[in-house]
């Protein structure tokens, strides 16, 4: 049998990578009171604070591989001038009656101030993304899931349980990609026509549902062996200390969003 490398397994990430060094926890609550804020933020200048706030500790403090830079210097600009377009185009021309047209075709204007409101938009969503990659990219699954169990006392049956679900998912892909290669070495392939395709792929599941009982089963039953629900509390074998720099960032990113909040004014009425 083929073994599965474990892709959320603990892997050393250089010191200067130092949001990857946090409690997952400093990281995911932190930003929750700026995520919930930046919702009911209607101004510019709010959610480009916050989102040259996420980008600073990102560039600094996260290990960025080609993807994730692709996406903080390509994809989100480019979605959020997108969004800026889009929202422009939906709000009422009410809400922008006297201000500066920019475009006309017949009847219908597209003034400064939808503009705003649209790039506004775009800027709180795009910020509120970044806010959360924060921790999405610097915190795996399974340390979320201890840190949880440790630090926020959630019981281990139903933190494990998730984490054991959770693990699910690489499994389920290289079991595909076992099916795929042995339907292609029998000549299974149907084609390249999207009709065969659908067959193709409609093939896979009885085999990948078959794979995946029989891997529940192996799991179900290591977890037996280990007397998992037998007792109120378990060791741990991979602790996620909570450190005094983790209540430092916490304290310092606090301070930062209320500053922010406090000089930018975000609930004023306009």
């Amino acid at each position: 049998m083929t073994a599965i490398a474990d892709p959320y397994a603990a892997v050393r990430v250089p010191d200067r990578h130092w949001l990857h060094h946090l409690n997952p926890l400093a990281k995911v609550f932190p930003v929750l009171p700026a995520m919930l804020t930046l919702v009911f933020a209607r101004d510019l200048v709010t959610p480009a604070a916050f989102l040259v706030l996420s980008y600073l500790l990102l560039f600094t403090g996260a290990r960025l591989t080609r993807g994730i830079l692709a996406l903080l210097l390509v994809g989100m600009p480019i979605g959020i001038l997108l969004l800026a377009a889009s929202f422009s185009l939906w709000v009422d021309p009410a809400l922008t009656e006297g201000t500066a047209v920019v475009l006309r075709i017949g009847d219908w204007q597209l003034r400064t101030g939808a503009l705003t409101i649209g790039l506004a938009t775009g800027l709180r969503l795009g910020a509120i993304l970044a806010l959360a990659l924060i921790g999405g990219i610097t915190t795996t699954g399974p340390d979320l899931v201890r840190a949880g169990i440790q630090q926020l006392r959630v019981p281990y049956r139903i933190g494990y349980t998730a984490l054991a679900a959770y693990r699910f998912v690489p499994r389920f892909g290289h079991e595909l990609a076992v099916i795929r290669a042995a339907h292609r070495v029998r000549g299974h392939h149907g084609g390249s026509l999207p009709f065969a395709r659908i067959a193709r792929g409609w093939g896979y599941i009885v085999p990948l549902l078959a794979g995946a009982i029989r891997h529940a089963e192996r799991v179900a039953l290591s977890m037996d062996s280990r007397a998992f629900g037998a007792f109120p509390t378990r060791t741990e074998r991979h602790p996620v200390p909570f450190r005094i720099r983790d209540t430092g960032f916490i304290v310092l990113f606090l301070a930062v969003s209320a500053a922010i909040l406090a000089l930018t004014f975000p609930w004023q009425l306009s």
